[in-house]
């Protein structure tokens, strides 16, 4: 089933020509168009899938603030970031964030007014894998140059890193938990703060798989979530852990997180196996005992992790599909069960409660055991969805790799 593209409206915003290369899952990727940055000053306006003329050169440094302009003859025109993907979206207000493997950029849906934030005037690294908020502040968690935070009044960064206590500079999720303390997905374990005090080292401590006997069953934390009675949920690379009242569990696909690889290994489209390239993937494979295949498949590998309202803990896998598991049973879902693809790169639950899944194929939104999907057919700039953000008005930003869509209303 597919979304009415008359429901959807999609905005044409002109940052591009930005410096660093696409990631994906710490890959490189290509494809997406590259449009050039008009001269400083001039706004850009886009049409849907062209290029600016050959005889408008691109400058050689990018159009780091200004304000856009929308085509409003144009179908389908979109939030172009040129080869790079938008990892992460952040709805403040009227204020949309988009955190991409260029910096973030800083957009006034109201005045069409945006800002690039890079290495080069605020971040320790350029690439974005985490955007929300803490304490009035825009927390950016990035690739490598650890986790900044943004003063939007004070228009200030402060940043912090391993010598502040971060297990790690690699920074996929923060959450900060109903009691108070701030949680860190790390690429070396999970960080929690006590009380949320940054500032004072001794609050700081770090989980690994050593210093929890194996509770957390993988060092690479991959996202957080919060449970209904408190309880803290980590995705990582080798299951889904839970910290709950200081006592440690963990699931893995043996005990029925992920679909086996008979059920999924004529869908898989990433043929190209990481662990072929990466001593790191190789590593993870071999305990999980994957070795023999030779796909992009680990359903021990969570990537997006979400608690909806009724507790129910959800799981994007690589390769494994979407993973229910309501405290004691599993129930996975694949292409076959209606889902457009088994790599689930993001989960997001909007202000109904309805979840939303981001696969390698598409988007789609859960309807009981069925699924609504949405490809670029519908609008999307890219079938790779790897972020989202929903508005007040119900609203829904959608960020794929080359750009960021967006829909005027989800539909009911």
């Amino acid at each position: 089933m597919q979304l009415n593209p008359k429901q959807l409206a999609v905005l044409a915003i002109g940052m591009v020509g930005l410096v660093a290369g696409a990631y994906l899952l710490g890959t490189q990727q290509a494809g997406a168009p590259q449009v050039s940055a008009p001269d400083a000053g001039e706004p850009l306006k886009l049409l849907p899938g062209r290029q600016l003329p050959a005889d408008h050169p691109p400058t050689q440094e990018p159009q780091r603030e200004g304000r856009v302009q929308v085509d409003p003859e144009a179908k389908f025109t979109h939030f172009r970031v040129g080869e790079r993907n938008v990892k992460a979206l952040l709805l403040d207000g009227k204020v949309l964030w988009a955190g991409t493997s260029g910096g973030a950029i800083r957009y006034d849906t109201g005045t069409d007014e945006f800002k690039l934030y890079d290495t080069r005037n605020a971040l320790l690294s350029n690439g974005v894998f985490h955007l929300g908020k803490l304490d009035g502040r825009i927390l950016v968690g990035t690739y490598g140059g650890g986790m900044s935070l943004f003063d939007p009044v004070a228009d200030k960064w402060e940043n912090f890193n391993i010598n502040h206590g971060l297990g790690d500079a690699f920074v996929y999720g923060v959450l900060k938990a109903s009691n108070g303390d701030v949680w860190i997905a790390t690429w070396s374990g999970a960080n929690r703060v006590r009380g949320g005090a940054l500032k004072d080292r001794s609050k700081w401590e770090l989980y690994t798989v050593e210093n929890t006997k194996g509770g957390l069953p993988n060092d690479w934390v991959y996202g957080l979530a919060e449970g209904k009675h408190g309880e803290i949920w980590m995705a990582t690379e080798g299951g889904l852990a839970r910290f709950r009242d200081g006592k440690w569990d963990n699931w893995n696909h043996e005990r029925g997180l992920g679909a086996p690889y008979e059920k999924v290994k004529n869908d898989i489209s990433y043929k190209e196996d990481p662990a072929a390239v990466s001593q790191h993937h190789a590593r993870q494979k071999e305990e999980m005992g994957l070795q023999g295949i030779g796909v992009a498949y680990n359903p021990n590998y969570i990537i997006s992790i979400q608690v909806d309202r009724d507790g129910v803990v959800w799981c994007g896998t690589w390769g494994g599909g979407l993973a229910r598991f309501d405290g004691s049973k599993w129930r996975n879902y694949t292409v076959a069960d209606g889902l457009p693809g088994n790599h689930v790169f993001m989960l997001h639950q909007d202000a109904h409660g309805r979840l939303w899944i981001g696969t390698n194929n598409g988007l789609a939104r859960r309807d009981g055991d069925k699924f609504v999907v949405m490809t670029t057919a519908d609008g999307l700039y890219s079938n790779n969805v790897f972020a989202m953000a929903t508005g007040a008005a119900g609203d829904l930003w959608v960020g794929s790799y080359g750009g960021v869509a967006h829909l005027s209303a989800a539909p009911k």
